[in-house]
Order: structure tokens, then C-alpha cells, then sequence
């Protein structure tokens, strides 16, 4: 077993779970299945809450775990794709272990695994190390973010009756593997709703609705469809998208707070929690005096929820913005591109490859920026080095400069920024 003391130890590790092939090949249960069994079933020791969906997975988890850590609750947190570094995929009270502890139970887990025989992927390794660490530190609730679909997502391995499912908004996404329809899709996604189990979601499309009603019929689960509230009734300063993923956390805590028999925080508290920073979600700051947004908008549904909320917060100020898109998805690409084109004519264009899960390539920047000019964009540039790219666009004129498409992407941009050193221009928007 190779040495793990520190991060980069830990990646090149991790690195030789990456599968060959492509996702649909790895997509199932069987691996993750007989591991978790091996490892005596650590997640049905926890209390679960299992969030799915298109849209706002992350930032609903995030808010989720603020609440439950309001009521005083230890919380164990898991979100892919991971920004910064790997160790965000197993938090505990919304802290990322520390080097030194990620590195020594990630050790300690891979050798145990390495004597059962198993050999999982990337993800599924991260998702079994989390659960397991979350039980090992007796947490009192784990907060679970789906990494694509549900049904046979590896996190879809609890089978405890009192799992809390969440559904955010289901878009066309991840077609190649999931469906090429919402129905297909919604499907998938409704895999995560098991025997008995409640699961609650905003009212969406007949199309989804009626997948999400058949598995809920066929699990004997409770479903709550719940709609937005007036305006007056959410965060003033959060932007739309985020009002809506913000609701949705709060009505699920609610029902935790009243099945579980929890004290409820002060308002002082919820307005804390509201305000949890959710790393590249609309994560606005103040960089070299200028104002930067980075955002991990990658489809048009995601795109159009990011450009409402830009428009919101910063009305009519001109933005620039770098992008670059995942290669297996550059379908979706153009839906992104198509929104964002109503925020802005300067246009970026750069690449990426990363090692993240699975083996990921950017689209090339030239047939990016061909269907940018065919949409319209004035201003198109192509600098094929990520950290070249984001100097460019910080000297562009726009007061509002904006890193998005890929999260991969942002993997390359986010070690540039030294977040101690950048301030937040709009500290009530930083959990954005």
C-alpha cells in the first residue's frame, strides 16, 4: 500500500480507481453492492437524507446540513464532483476533514477494501469511504448528494425505511446514460425513493410527476409536492434559483424537526444557514478589486438559473465570462451557451482534463467558439490554457467578470484565487 500523508499522496492513489471506458459501462449497483455488504453496511447505521436531481443538488444539500447543524446535530456531508480537493467529499459539519485525518482514514479504508477482493471505482471508493467514516464518527444524520441519476448511482445503497429523499428540478441532462427524454430521466432520478421512504419535491412537469408518483405508489412511500412561496417569505438577497433550492432545504429539515423531535434553531440561526457558502454555486467575490463569479453551469437549465440571478444582483452591469465544457455532454453545451448569450457578448473560450471520477476532456475551444458565433456572441476568444484564460478575461473591461460551464473547469481556476486574500463584495450573497 502506497504511502498517504498528504493530498497529492491521496490523489495519485485515487487516480488508479479511475475506470477506463465510459460511464455507462461502470453505471451499477453490483461492485458498490458487495462492498458495502463486506464492509458490514455502514450507511444503514445512519440516518440519511438522499437528495437527486438536475439542478441545485449541491447547494440544497449544503443548506440541508446548515439547518441540521442549527438544531444542534453532528452532520455528515458528501457532494461530487469535488472543487478544491477531494477531501469536500467527506465533511463533517460542513468542514472538509483535515489533510492529515482525510489521508489517515483514507489509508486505513483502501486497506481494508484491498483485502475483500473489490475493486471499485473512483466514485464508488469515495462514496463507500464516506459512509463508512460518517459511521464510524457516530453522526446523527448524513446529507447525500447523488452523483448521476439514482437508480443505480452508487450513494443508492441504504435501505433504512426512514431515508429522507429529495427530488430538485429534473432537466434534460446525462442523456447518453440516463434517457434522452424527462420521463426517462425523471425515472432515474425517482430510482433513490425506496420501501416506505418519505420524499418531498416542488411540483414539476405532468411528464416528471407522473414517474415520481409511479415509483412513490410502487415503494409504499410518502410523497410531499410543495410549490414556492411568496417572495416575502425567502431570503431578500439570495438570488432566485438559490430562494427556490433554499425552500426546498428548509421544508425537508422542517419535517426532520417534527418527526424527530428536534429543537428548532432561532431565526437568528436559520438567516446563518441561509447564508451557508456553497463553493461554485453563484460563489461571488471581490478578486484584485474586481467582482468574480464562479459559477459550475454546465446545461441550459443550469445557465438560465445562473444568468436570472447574475441579472438579479448586478442588474445591467456588463460581464465577460470564460467557459468550457465537458466533451462526452457538448450537446448541452449549446443550450448553456444560448443563455449565457443574454448576459453577454465577450466570450472566453478555453480547455481542461481532469482525472475527476472519470476521465474528463474539454470540448475543443474551436468547435465551442463556431457554435458561439452562430449564436451570436461578438466577442469570441480562444486561449487554450486554462490559467492564461482566466488572466485574459480578468483584463477584459466588463466590471463583472464570470467562470463557467464545467466544473472541471473551475478545478483548474479556483487553486489561482486565494480566498483569504479575496473579499467578498456582497457578504450577504456569499453562499450564492
Amino acid at each position: 500500500m502506497p504511502e498517504i500523508t498528504n493530498f497529492a499522496q491521496a490523489r495519485e492513489v485515487l487516480m488508479s480507481y479511475v475506470p477506463p471506458g465510459t460511464m455507462r459501462g461502470n453505471y451499477t449497483l453490483e461492485r458498490i453492492s458487495k462492498l458495502m455488504d463486506k464492509l458490514g453496511n455502514p450507511q444503514d447505521q445512519l440516518k440519511v437524507v438522499h437528495v437527486a436531481g438536475t439542478s441545485g443538488k449541491t447547494s440544497t444539500c449544503y443548506y440541508i446540513s446548515a439547518l441540521l447543524q442549527a438544531a444542534g446535530q453532528k452532520v455528515g456531508l458528501t457532494v461530487s464532483p469535488h472543487i478544491d480537493e477531494v477531501n469536500e467529499r467527506v465533511q463533517i459539519d460542513l468542514k472538509p476533514l483535515s489533510e492529515a485525518s482525510f489521508c489517515q482514514e483514507l489509508k486505513e479504508f483502501i486497506e481494508i477494501v484491498n483485502k475483500m477482493g473489490i475493486k471499485p471505482t473512483y466514485f464508488e471508493l469515495l462514496v463507500a469511504f464516506a459512509y463508512w467514516e460518517f459511521a464510524k464518527q457516530k453522526v446523527d444524520y448524513a446529507v447525500v448528494e447523488v452523483g448521476l441519476g439514482g437508480l443505480l448511482d452508487g450513494t443508492n445503497v441504504v435501505t433504512r425505511q426512514d431515508k429522507v429523499c429529495v427530488i430538485t428540478d429534473i432537466g434534460l441532462d446525462h442523456t447518453d446514460v440516463l434517457g434522452n427524454t424527462l420521463g426517462a430521466i425523471a425515472a432515474q432520478k425517482a430510482g433513490i425513493i425506496q420501501h416506505c421512504n418519505h420524499a418531498i419535491m416542488y411540483k414539476q412537469s405532468d411528464e416528471v410527476m407522473g414517474q415520481i408518483n409511479k415509483r412513490c405508489g410502487r415503494m409504499h412511500a410518502n410523497l410531499f409536492v410543495m410549490t414556492m412561496p411568496a417572495v416575502r417569505h425567502l431570503p431578500p438577497d439570495l438570488p432566485p434559483f438559490q430562494q427556490r433550492n433554499w425552500h426546498l432545504a428548509r421544508t425537508v429539515v422542517d419535517y426532520i424537526y417534527n418527526r424527530d423531535n428536534l429543537t428548532p434553531p432561532s431565526e437568528g440561526q436559520i438567516t446563518k444557514a441561509a447564508h451557508t457558502r456553497v463553493p461554485a454555486r453563484m460563489e461571488v467575490v471581490k478578486y484584485q478589486g474586481q467582482i468574480l463569479i464562479i459559477d459550475g453551469s454546465h446545461n441550459g437549465q443550469k445557465m438560465a438559473a445562473l444568468v436570472d440571478g447574475i441579472r438579479t444582483l448586478y442588474a445591467k452591469q456588463p460581464v465577460a465570462a470564460l467557459v468550457s465544457f465537458v466533451q462526452s455532454e457538448r450537446e448541452r453545451a449549446n443550450g448553456a451557451l444560448e443563455q449565457l448569450h443574454k448576459l453577454t457578448s465577450t466570450l472566453i473560450i478555453t480547455s481542461f482534463s481532469g482525472q475527476q471520477d472519470m476521465p474528463k476532456h474539454s470540448v475543443n475551444p474551436k468547435i465551442t467558439a463556431v457554435a458561439a458565433h452562430k449564436i451570436g456572441f461578438k466577442n469570441v476568444i480562444i486561449v487554450n490554457d486554462p490559467e492564461k484564460a482566466f488572466y485574459r478575461l480578468m483584463k477584459c473591461t466588463e466590471p463583472v467578470k464570470l467562470v463557467t460551464g464545467s466544473f472541471y473547469l473551475l478545478n483548474h481556476i479556483r487553486p489561482m484565487i486565494s480566498f483569504r486574500a479575496a473579499t467578498n463584495p456582497l457578504t450577504s450573497v456569499r453562499g450564492v
